[in-house]
C-alpha cells in the first residue's frame, strides 16, 4: 500500500464523508507547551472515522457480492460505518454485536437498516459468530481493520490533517487492531518529516507484544474504559504497514 491508496479512498469518499475540522485546544496547548489541534472525528457522520473504511470497502465490492449482503462484528462504531455505507449502496447489512453493547449505538445501528444480532460477552465472540454467518450465508465479511480498502478509507484521516494544518509534524493516534494508524501512516511516504505516534490504553495494550514478537500476536488484555481500542489482536495488514 502506499500514499495513493489513501488519496483514491479519498475520491470514493468524496461527498459521503464529512471533511471534520481540525480544531484548536488551548488547554492542550498550555498544558503541553506545543501547538495542539483536534481531528474532531467525533462530529463525522455515525460519530466516528469509521465510515471512512468501510464506505471505501463496500464500495469495491462487485454488484453480485453486494446482492449476497455483508456482515460484520463491532461494539459500536465499525457496526454503524458498515450499517450506513451498506444502506446507501444497496447491500443489506448484518451485524453481530457483543450482548453488553451501548443500547445507543445498537439503536443508531438499526436505525441504519442494518440487522443486529446480540452474541457472546465480548467483541472476540461476536466476532465468531459473525464469521459463521458469512460461511453459512455467502453474505461479504468486512473487516474493521485488517483489510487493504479499510486502511486506505481511514488513511483520509491523515490527508485531511496536512490539508488542514500544514505545520503539523506529529499525529498522536488511537491504536486498536491498527486500521487508522496504518492509514495515517501512508502520509510519511510524501511527508518524511511528520511523526506517527500511535497511542493505547496501558491495560490493554497489543501492540508492544506483537512488535516485539515481530508479528502480531494475541494479546491478553485488561478492562479498560476506552472499548474502542480494546483489541486482542494487531491486524497482519496495519502490521505490514
Amino acid at each position: 500500500m502506499n500514499f495513493d491508496d489513501a488519496l483514491k479512498a479519498q475520491e470514493t469518499l468524496r461527498g459521503v464523508s464529512l471533511i471534520t475540522e481540525v480544531r484548536e485546544s488551548r488547554w492542550l496547548s498550555e498544558l503541553t507547551g506545543a501547538d495542539v489541534r483536534l481531528k474532531c472525528e467525533n462530529l463525522q457522520r455515525t460519530g466516528s472515522f469509521k465510515i471512512r473504511g468501510a464506505y471505501t470497502r463496500i464500495s469495491r465490492l462487485s454488484d453480485a457480492e453486494r446482492q449476497r449482503g455483508v456482515v460484520a462484528a463491532s461494539a459500536g462504531n465499525h457496526a454503524q460505518g458498515v450499517a450506513l455505507a451498506a444502506q446507501q449502496l444497496g447491500s443489506n447489512a448484518t451485524i453481530f454485536m457483543p450482548e453488553g453493547a451501548a443500547l445507543p449505538k445498537v439503536q443508531a445501528t438499526l436505525g441504519y437498516g442494518a440487522s443486529v444480532k446480540l452474541v457472546g460477552s465480548d467483541l472476540n465472540e461476536a466476532l465468531a459468530a459473525a464469521r459463521d454467518y458469512e460461511l453459512q450465508t455467502g453474505s461479504v465479511f468486512i473487516h474493521p481493520y485488517d483489510h487493504h480498502d479499510v486502511v486506505a478509507g481511514q488513511g483520509t484521516v491523515g490527508l485531511e490533517i496536512v490539508e488542514q494544518f500544514k505545520a503539523v509534524d506529529t499525529i498522536l493516534v488511537p491504536l486498536g487492531g491498527g486500521g487508522l494508524a496504518a492509514g495515517v501512516c501512508l502520509l510519511t511516504e510524501r511527508f518524511e518529516h511528520i511523526k506517527i505516534v500511535g497511542v493505547q490504553a496501558r491495560a490493554a495494550a497489543a501492540w508492544p507484544e506483537a512488535l516485539a514478537a515481530g508479528h502480531p500476536v494475541h494479546a491478553t488484555l485488561g478492562r479498560t474504559m476506552a472499548d474502542g481500542i480494546s483489541v486482542s489482536d494487531p491486524g497482519v495488514v496495519p502490521f505490514e504497514i
